[in-house]
């Protein structure tokens, strides 16, 4: 993991009193193993690096390659270097000593601008090529790094976070309005639909699968890749698809594996984690390492009020995962004391803006804290599981078997999954019937109210801009085949989690690694039939079946409850509650944030909510938006 930065002037040589010097301080004051810069007349580049492969370590960067004179820097793990060896003709006595930097200025004196395609990884780089005066930087497919610049007149810079360019002279710490109105407006989890922009009005981001190229002034960027399969893959049996996910899955893994810090795992009792932690941990013993599970309970003296079906407390199903795995250490935290309220100042400044989220954060937080206390230089999730390895919904095919009249194969498949659940399938057909043919009895109403005051909302034309898009302003039908395509081509989705990813651990030298989104797995994911995904009475068929004897069947087969984490949010914000109260009734009297903020909403839900509030309000939306406003006021607070 590296902090990387740049300075590039067109018209003259760099100078000091540009604010490079204080541009470049403000990078190295990130922890790290070693800071490290590069410049010419012209170009300044840095780097904070965090070591974390073994490959990287005593790496300096930028490095320039001697006999192109080309300079990187880069902020990378690659995860197909065996297969870039070959391409490139790299032998083997030099491969265990080359960098993934050092392989990224290898593909680029190969293929140029085409050597994102090429990669595999979480990554963002830029090269400068003084020779051709040419800037050229990509930034991962998944948006795993993150990638900021400014274009001024005769001034390119780049940062992968943003509060060290405004030490450079002609940034400034201006909001960007019509990326805020986004973050208002929206009133599901996205923060906004725009991927180019920040929050901020000098800067912009690189997008996911976006590389630029910077020549005689020009910036020139554009998409270079997608996630989306270049074919079908059909198979002979349900067994050979099985064992074709199993394959492609443990080297997924396996390639995330890679660093001589310890290796830890967020572990919840769902399968998506389950199966990362079941993978890894044996992949491990074989190099005489355990696996540190790090996971979230609330606290000890919150009562669950959750439905039969669901569980806040995971702890039973997670501990019978690390028994029956094996060469795992189980780390139970319920960070007593701390709350969404708590944290979100420091969420605030590590995320460089607004958030939504703030059910799960301060538990992400803490895990990430607790683990870099351990050692830790790799820790594993299963993030993007949901959408690639245990996708499947049983509701969901059975609709589209009712769709196509395929009357046996559905009878068939309701009866088993009647018998799986133990319930009748007058319920389940009411269910598939609700999912194929939605009730409209009354009008649809946002899960959030509005949170964005109306004068701003016509200043900026957020609304006619969002409508052109699925962001929970409208009915949107569920549709099971369009889902996850849905979700890997949506460039705003990634890169928001991705960053949430990225800056999360930048400040504690830990990379958070998704073993469920490695691009050839999702690809892979993609290219095989439905019907895989939901057989024999069992959604999420797949991953179920390629982890038998990996997970105990006390997970690998329960589809009867489900954990929900976080839902303790409530319980912990009770004891501030007063202080919460208070400090939204000084929003309410704020100038600046009556401008931007629908105070009539956020003092009608002040009502709604009341002066005293319970755990089982965790699914208030008037709750939610008091929250959400809250963390808007904060940022707007900041801006000053």
């Amino acid at each position: 993991m590296s902090v990387i930065a740049g300075v590039i002037q067109f018209d003259r040589p760099l100078h000091p009193s540009d604010g490079t010097a204080d541009f470049m301080e403000a990078v190295q004051h990130f922890p790290g193993n070693a800071f490290e810069t590069w410049e010419d007349p012209s170009a300044l580049l840095g780097c904070r690096s965090q070591w974390i492969t073994p490959e990287s370590v005593d790496e300096r960067l930028p490095y320039r390659d001697e006999q192109s004179g080309l300079v990187i820097t880069a902020d990378a793990i690659l995860d197909n270097r065996g297969q870039l060896f070959e391409k490139l003709g790299i032998g083997r006595d030099r491969r265990s000593g080359i960098t993934d930097s050092e392989l990224i200025l290898l593909a680029y004196r190969k293929w140029g601008p085409e050597t994102p395609r090429y990669l595999i990884g979480d990554f963002a780089f830029v090269i400068w090529d003084a020779g051709r005066d040419l800037l050229y930087g990509a930034r991962d497919l998944l948006g795993s790094r993150t990638l900021y610049y400014h274009r001024g007149s005769n001034r390119f810079s780049f940062c992968s976070v943003i509060h060290p360019l405004f030490a450079l002279t002609g940034i400034d710490k201006r909001l960007c309005e019509e990326r805020f109105a986004e973050f208002l407006a929206i009133p599901t989890l996205l923060d906004a639909v725009d991927v180019h922009t920040t929050y901020y009005a000098d800067v912009m981001q690189l997008p996911p699968a976006h590389a630029f190229t910077l020549q005689e002034g020009k910036l020139t960027v554009t998409t270079y890749g997608s996630l989306m399969p270049e074919e079908s893959l059909s198979l002979g049996s349900d067994d050979e698809y099985a064992e074709a996910f199993q394959e492609i899955f443990q080297e997924s893994v396996r390639s995330r594996l890679r660093t001589f810090k310890q290796v830890g795992v967020t572990l919840s009792g769902g399968l998506d984690s389950g199966s990362v932690s079941g993978f890894a941990a044996r992949m491990l013993a074989k190099e005489g390492k355990s696996l540190q599970a790090y996971s979230y309970i609330p606290e000890r003296d919150f009562i669950d009020w959750t439905p039969r079906s669901m569980f806040a407390d995971e702890s039973p199903y997670i501990q019978s995962i690390v028994d029956y795995v094996g060469n795992m250490k189980a780390n139970f935290l319920d960070f007593p004391g701390i709350s969404p309220f708590t944290e979100i100042d420091a969420w605030t400044d590590r995320l460089e803006g607004p958030y939504k989220n703030f059910e799960n954060t301060f538990w992400v937080k803490g895990i990430h804290e607790e683990a870099a206390r351990q050692g830790v230089g790799v820790l594993l999730t299963g993030a993007r599981g949901n959408y690639s390895v245990s996708w499947g919904s049983a509701i969901g095919y059975y609709g589209l078997l009712l769709k196509k009249l395929q009357w046996i194969q559905l009878y068939r498949e309701i009866s088993m999954y009647g018998r799986r659940l133990g319930t009748g399938r007058k319920r389940i057909v009411r269910a598939i019937r609700q999912q194929v043919f939605p009730e409209r009895a009354s009008p649809f109403q946002p899960g959030v109210p509005p949170i964005i005051q109306a004068d701003f909302a016509r200043s900026t034309g957020i609304f006619e801009k969002l409508s052109q898009y699925d962001v929970g302003l409208r009915e949107s039908t569920y549709q099971m085949l369009r889902e996850r395509e849905d979700y890997f081509s949506n460039q705003a989705v990634l890169s928001m989690q991705g960053t949430i990813s990225a800056k999360s651990s930048y400040r504690l030298g830990i990379w958070e690694r998704d073993a469920t989104s490695d691009v050839r797995l999702i690809k892979f994911c993609l290219s095989i039939p439905v019907e895989q995904y939901v057989k024999d009475g069992y959604g999420r068929s797949l991953i179920r079946r390629a982890t038998k004897d990996i997970l105990p069947d006390k997970v690998r087969l329960n589809q009867r409850t489900r954990g929900v984490q976080g839902m303790d949010w409530v319980h912990r914000i009770i004891p501030r509650w007063p202080s919460i109260r208070e400090e939204l009734r000084t929003l309410c009297k704020d100038e600046q944030a009556s401008r931007y903020l629908n105070l009539m909403q956020v003092k009608e839900s002040m009502d709604m909510a009341g002066s005293a509030i319970k755990p089982e309000q965790a699914d208030d939306p008037h709750l939610k938006l008091l929250m959400r406003s809250l963390i808007a006021y904060r940022f707007l607070k900041r801006m000053k």
